[in-house]
């Protein structure tokens, strides 16, 4: 594994209904552990898990902006992801359309 390949199956890693909002939630822009946590009926500790997760597995990347952690998506994780299901689906979904 390279340095920079992510530790966690980002499929694993949105196996999870919380992630998954997670990244709906980041999709719009970037947000604090705080705002992620007040937008969702989970704890900030949970949260906090979610998102580490989310970054092991390369989906997010956080930024320190004094002592508040501000997370995004991470564009290479979200290509590799949409790269693997066009790889998988190929022509597929036009074919059903």
């Amino acid at each position: 594994m390279s340095p920079s390949a992510p530790a966690g199956d980002p499929f694993e890693a949105l196996g999870d209904p919380n992630r998954r909002a997670i990244v709906e939630l980041l999709g719009s822009g970037s947000r604090s552990v705080r705002e992620v946590a007040e937008a969702l009926p989970i704890s900030r500790p949970a949260v906090s898990r979610h998102l580490r997760l989310l970054k092991d597995a390369g989906l997010v990347v956080e930024e320190a902006q004094g002592t508040r952690r501000i997370y995004s998506l991470h564009v290479r994780g979200v290509e590799a992801v949409e790269a693997y299901l066009t790889e998988v689906w190929g022509d597929a979904v036009t074919r059903f359309r």
